[in-house]
C-alpha cells in the first residue's frame, strides 16, 4: 500500500468531519506521527507515508473519534509560551488564555523595578505558569503548590527538562507556604473554576480527560478563589500582587470577594484576546 501524505490527510479530515470532530486535528496528528515541522509537513505533501506510520496514525485517529481523547494525550505534550511541556491525564492541558495571565504577571513584576520578588503559583498542575515565570524572570524566587502528587510529578519533570529553578510543595493551595511561614510578593493562580452544574456543557475532550480536580469547584465555581484569598491574607506582602485566571462570567464575583478581604486593594478585571473577562489583577496596598 502506497499512500501520499496529501491523500491520507484528505481522507482523515473528511472522516473527522463526518464524525463531528475538528478536521484540523488530522493535520496536527499526522504532523506529529511524521515528526515534521509545520513547514516541512506542507513541503512533503506528495511524499509517501511509511506503512507503520500510517497504521499508528489511523489508530490514534479512530481513538479520538470514538472517545474524544485530546491530541495532547496522544502526543504527550503541549506548547506554552514557546516551550514544550509534558502533559498527561493527571494535569490540565494548557490553554492559550493562560499565556495572557503569565504576560500580565511578568509585566507587573517589571513595573516593580529591580526589587527581588517571591512568586507562588497556586495549583500548578503541569507547572506551566511557575516554570515560565522562573525562566522569564530568573532573578525571582518561584514556588509552586498542588494538592495532587501525580500533577507535581509532571511539573517537576517539566522543570528539570526545561532547566527551571522552581521549588514545589504538595498541599492545599497556600497551606505549604503558611506552614513554612513563607510570605510572597506575587500570587498567581489558574484554579479550578467551573461549576459542577456546567459539566454537561463541556466538550467530551475536556470533561472526560482533564482531571476533575483541576476543572470543578463548589460554590458556583468560586470555592477555590475564596480559599486562596482567605489564605493570602496571612501571606501576601504589602504592595504585593494577586493574579487570577477566571471564568468569563466570574469577574465581578471574584472582584467582590477579593475586596472583602483586601478592602484597600486596587482590583482590575482584564479581558482576554477574545474580549471575555479572563483575569483579575489585584494590587495590594
Amino acid at each position: 500500500m502506497t499512500l501520499k501524505q496529501y491523500e491520507v490527510l484528505k481522507r482523515a479530515s473528511l472522516f473527522l468531519e463526518a464524525n463531528n470532530r475538528e478536521p484540523r486535528f488530522a493535520e496536527l496528528l499526522l504532523q506529529h506521527h511524521l515528526g515534521l515541522s509545520r513547514s516541512a509537513f506542507f513541503l512533503n505533501m506528495r511524499e509517501t507515508i511509511p506503512e507503520e506510520v500510517y497504521h499508528a496514525f489511523q489508530t490514534d485517529l479512530e481513538k479520538h473519534v470514538n472517545t474524544g481523547i485530546p491530541l495532547q494525550h496522544l502526543t504527550g505534550y503541549e506548547e506554552f509560551y514557546g516551550r514544550r511541556f509534558q502533559v498527561n491525564e493527571s494535569v490540565l492541558i494548557p490553554r492559550p488564555e493562560t499565556e495572557e495571565l503569565v504576560q500580565h504577571t511578568i509585566a507587573a513584576v517589571y513595573l516593580r523595578g529591580n526589587q527581588k520578588v517571591r512568586i507562588v503559583d497556586v495549583g500548578t498542575g503541569s507547572g506551566i505558569i511557575a516554570i515560565t515565570l522562573a525562566l522569564e524572570l530568573p532573578e525571582a524566587d518561584v514556588f509552586a503548590t498542588d494538592i495532587s502528587e501525580a500533577a507535581l510529578h509532571v511539573a517537576r519533570a517539566n522543570a528539570a527538562r526545561l532547566g527551571a529553578d522552581v521549588t514545589f510543595f504538595e498541599g492545599d493551595f497556600l497551606q505549604p507556604l503558611t506552614e513554612r511561614q513563607l510570605p510572597v510578593d506575587i500570587l498567581v493562580s489558574n484554579p479550578p473554576y467551573i461549576a459542577e452544574a456546567e459539566r454537561g456543557e463541556l466538550h467530551d475532550t475536556v470533561k472526560n480527560f482533564d482531571p476533575d480536580l483541576a476543572l470543578f469547584a463548589a460554590d458556583d465555581g468560586l470555592a477555590a478563589y475564596k480559599k486562596i484569598v482567605k489564605q493570602a491574607t496571612e501571606l501576601i506582602n504589602r504592595n504585593g500582587l494577586i493574579a487570577f485566571e477566571i471564568g468569563h462570567m466570574q469577574g465581578e464575583a471574584v472582584k467582590q470577594l477579593v475586596e472583602e478581604s483586601f478592602p484597600d486593594s486596587n482590583v482590575e478585571i482584564i479581558q482576554d484576546i477574545n474580549g471575555k473577562d479572563r483575569i483579575v489583577l489585584v494590587k495590594i496596598c
